[in-house]
């Protein structure tokens, strides 16, 4: 994975994301997963980025350089990863929505449960982190040239099967056509509209 790939605005690189593969090795063993769901936040000039007042401590990682992995709690439950785009200084970001695991299967199904169905072990950015064992300690983590978490080109995906719509589940700018994933592919969430979001006129 080259650096300039990242170093673009979070719209581009989301969908050049998917096909890529996360690898996370921890002490129980290592997991990767090819991404197959991805939405981009672009930072300041987006209202649903975590960017989007500024930055703060919790934010900071998003401000860049491109290559790094900011990883938040969201509602206090579940880590997320997100891709760290764009140039220094500016904040950008794709978040990880969902994955097929292709190597550590069976670490992957203890994190998540014995009876998790394969294609839902990294289906959904909580589920995602947790079938690769991503947490709070990973923030900041380098992808390019690190060694516990990397980020690699995987094999290439056909445009005609990359699919843009609508982020999932926020309440501002709901409608920004920023999520892209792989058609037709089982690991991909459900599309859901958030209960504080307007929908779109004449929806």
């Amino acid at each position: 994975m080259n650096v300039d790939l990242l170093a673009r605005p979070a719209e581009e690189v989301a969908p050049r994301l998917l096909g890529s593969v996360l690898t996370c090795e921890t002490p129980e063993g290592t997991v990767s997963i090819a991404i197959t769901e991805t939405e981009a936040y672009s930072g300041t000039a987006d209202p649903a980025s975590h960017a989007y007042r500024g930055r703060t401590p919790r934010n900071a990682v998003m401000f860049g350089p491109a290559g790094h992995l900011y990883v938040y709690r969201s509602h206090g439950l579940h880590w997320c990863a997100n891709v760290v785009t764009g140039t220094d200084g500016i904040a950008s970001a794709v978040l990880i929505r969902a994955g097929g695991v292709i190597e550590g299967e069976d670490l992957a199904r203890k994190r998540r449960g014995e009876k998790v169905e394969s294609a839902r072990l990294a289906r959904g950015p909580g589920n995602f982190c947790q079938a690769l064992g991503i947490a709070g300690e990973h923030n900041g983590s380098e992808l390019l040239t690190g060694t516990s978490i990397v980020l690699s080109e995987g094999a290439p995906v056909p445009a005609a099967l990359i699919q843009v719509g609508p982020r999932v589940g926020v309440s501002k700018a709901h409608d920004w056509q920023h999520r892209f994933y792989l058609a037709g592919d089982p690991t991909v969430s459900a599309y859901r509209l958030s209960p504080r979001a307007r929908p779109p006129a004449g929806a």
